[in-house]
């Protein structure tokens, strides 16, 4: 039987050290990182909320809804960078677990934040002269305030990154590895919720836009809050007789809706659409009639409801291919 070459390290010794090294390399990232964070969130808290407060520049509900909860989460980026630097990552990270509804706070805040400082750079000189002369001060090297508004929900994903690597490289043996563990499932469940509420704003944003596209009395209150935008575009509508007809179409999770480009010349609503109907994913059949193959010729799809019957083509075979994919995902969400 062999014996190991003096100096071998056994399989379990090496994946230790393996271990180690991506910890040691991890925790190294998670405090760098940190101080620059906490850098850039001192310079908006510092030169801009702070300031924007003793001159009065913003009225207080203004200033509370652009900058939402900012002074609370530096004050939780202060109390664990001394953990950090002193190397106690796991009660650092499970002090900060306390701070993390900060972060939805302020993902729920996010557009109306972004709504109220291109209302005050348009319409309030005094506040557009007041962030000119903050964002040209060296310690900004450039960045504007635009760009640093979304830091604290960019940081938050890099937390839950570096805190999962830590917890994975740290042995069950470990004093920490209880700590760390639960820190990075619930800053992972924390960032779960802010994707959530950002999918939801960018929904609401696709409502609010198609809704302004259309026009007439039909389309009044058809875009609920309650529909997820799927797609949008424009595909042929073939009849029993006569030619084509292309039509804008936006799919929904509950709802394929067809429209008519108005008029260019139209006095009014030039631009926009009129709703010619509405057709509930619900009751669809979804079928390809053609444009299996992937070829060139485009294809046909078959849309079937209760008391009428779509058929609907695309030239571009791809365009179609999404199309199909699209709408079987919205009839399995309304059967589900």
């Amino acid at each position: 039987m062999e014996s190991p070459a003096p100096g071998a390290r056994c399989p379990v010794q090496e994946q230790r050290a393996r271990w180690e090294r991506k910890r040691a390399f991890t925790a190294r990232e998670l405090l760098e990182t940190e101080r620059r964070y906490q850098e850039q969130l001192g310079l908006v808290a510092t030169y801009f909320v702070a300031i924007l407060r003793a001159k009065g520049t913003l009225r207080p509900p203004e200033r509370q809804a652009l900058f939402g909860p900012w002074e609370l989460i530096y004050g939780a980026s202060q109390e664990l960078l001394p953990y950090l630097e002193g190397g106690r990552w796991g009660q650092g990270l499970e002090g900060f677990c306390n701070h993390l509804e900060l972060y939805t706070q302020f993902a729920a805040n996010v557009e109306r934040s972004r709504t109220i400082l291109q209302e005050q750079l348009k319409k309030n000189k005094h506040f557009r002269r007041f962030v000119r002369l903050q964002e040209g001060r060296p310690e900004f090297g450039g960045l504007q305030l635009q760009d640093l508004l979304p830091l604290p929900l960019q940081r938050l994903q890099q937390y839950e990154n570096l805190a999962v690597a830590l917890a994975e490289n740290t042995g069950p043996n470990s004093p920490e590895h209880k700590q760390l563990t639960r820190a990075a499932q619930l800053i992972s469940e924390t960032a779960q919720r802010v994707h959530t509420i950002g999918q939801k704003q960018k929904n609401e944003q696709h409502l609010q836009r198609i809704q302004a596209l259309l026009s007439g009395r039909q389309a009044k209150g058809l875009i609920s809050g309650s529909r997820w935008f799927l797609r949008q575009g424009w595909l042929l509508v073939v009849p029993p007789r006569g030619e084509p007809r292309p039509r804008m179409f936006f799919l929904f999770s509950d709802a394929l809706l067809m429209a008519k480009p108005r008029p260019p010349l139209h006095l009014l609503q030039s631009g926009t659409f009129a709703c010619r109907a509405l057709y509930p994913m619900g009751e669809c059949q979804l079928h390809r009639v053609f444009g299996h193959s992937g070829g060139p010729c485009g294809g046909l799809l078959s849309l079937s409801f209760p008391h009428e019957k779509l058929l609907l083509m695309s030239t571009d075979q791809e365009e179609l291919s999404h199309w199909y994919h699209s709408l079987t995902l919205a009839i399995s969400s309304q059967k589900n």
